[in-house]
């Protein structure tokens, strides 16, 4: 894993976990990292970074609209 400084003004008032939260919602979201993958880099176990997905608008079924149709002939 790697480690990254970023310089966010005071203003914004927001803290560390706040931030990890908005980049590793956003990675979960374009499917880059897993739910556990996220959960991580936030420090959160993955039912809770789950639960807090709807802060960020992001839906916890990071899924194709596209497959639906599929899933449900296979079904």
């Amino acid at each position: 894993m790697i480690t990254i400084t970023l310089y966010i003004p005071d203003s914004l008032g927001m803290d560390n976990r706040e931030i990890a939260m908005l980049v590793a919602s956003r990675l979960y979201e374009q499917g880059k990292l897993s739910l556990g993958q996220a959960a991580e880099v936030v420090g959160l176990s993955k039912r809770t970074f789950a639960e807090l997905l709807s802060y960020y608008s992001v839906s916890i079924f990071n899924y194709p609209a596209s497959d639906l149709p599929r899933d449900v002939a296979n079904a």
